[in-house]
């Protein structure tokens, strides 16, 4: 956490809120999560420039500014970018690690409460390289269920390992693997070789709707994450499988498994109609 709904959830909102807004002052209090730039080159080359979009790539908020830097955070456990017009609660001001203070009086802040996540300072070409190295975007129309099974035919690893792997499919964690293998009714450790054209194609549309419809709930919360202006997101409500091992399946009523034997994280299944 943040996945891609998050993380789409929090570019959307600062895009809205802080495009054309210029940096006036740049404060680090946590330079440990800064990766690329110290803090004072940070502050030198951001402060005094005007942010001019801010998107989203695989897991990271990429917000792209008028010098030709772009500054590029990865949210990672419990990592968030939260605006502040003074009302920020306490509880978030005493994890932030950064703040840029913006030309309307309103501050943005990197509030990271374990500080696994990062903020790094990149021209074009050093992202481009970057970004190469991560896989496609699973709501691009370059992805289809035709290029997801010609993924999932060239390995041999579990089916949900190779959707969180981020240099075959950008964004996808283990909430929403959790919940398209579910949509789609594989199980989570059959071999990602094994799943024929027609199952790649149910698993396309269980990618596909889970984050869409986590997106317009603006994301996922258990504990840490906020959007941009500090609210939690909706989508744990309509989640099926994660976070409910022993509870019913909510498709044929069998108790859902959960385990950590297939890549260490949690995987929760029904083995009734996973196959």
């Amino acid at each position: 956490m943040p996945e891609l709904p998050e993380t789409e959830t929090i570019a959307r909102d600062l895009d809205r809120e802080i495009r054309g807004c210029r940096i006036t002052r740049v404060d680090v209090t946590r330079p440990d999560v800064l990766r690329e730039v110290a803090a004072p080159e940070l502050a030198r080359r951001t402060c005094g420039a005007t942010v001019l979009r801010c998107w989203r790539r695989a897991k990271l908020v990429v917000i792209d500014l008028d010098t030709n830097d772009r500054i590029v955070v990865q949210p990672r456990f419990t990592g968030a970018l939260l605006l502040d017009d003074g009302q920020l609660p306490d509880v978030e001001r005493r994890f932030s690690t950064m703040v840029f203070t913006l030309s309307d009086d309103r501050s943005l802040h990197y509030r990271d409460i374990r500080r696994l996540g990062t903020v790094t300072l990149m021209q074009p070409q050093r992202f481009e390289s970057y970004s190469r190295a991560l896989g496609l975007e699973p709501l691009d129309p370059t992805m289809t269920a035709e290029r997801l099974s010609g993924l999932l035919r060239g390995s041999r690893q579990a089916v949900k390992k190779v959707l969180m792997d981020q240099r075959h499919i950008a964004g996808i964690g283990n909430i929403y693997a959790n919940e398209a293998l579910w949509r789609a009714g594989i199980d989570p450790s059959r071999a990602a070789a094994s799943i024929d054209q027609e199952g790649s194609v149910r698993l396309y549309d269980g990618i596909v709707s889970v984050l869409r419809e986590s997106i317009a709930a603006r994301g996922t919360s258990f504990r840490d994450y906020r959007d941009a202006t500090g609210q939690r997101g909706a989508f744990a409500e309509q989640l099926a499988v994660y976070g409910r091992a022993g509870q019913p399946c909510p498709r044929c009523k069998a108790r859902l498994i959960g385990t950590h034997a297939v890549d260490g994280r949690l995987t929760v299944f029904c083995a009734r109609c996973q196959a």
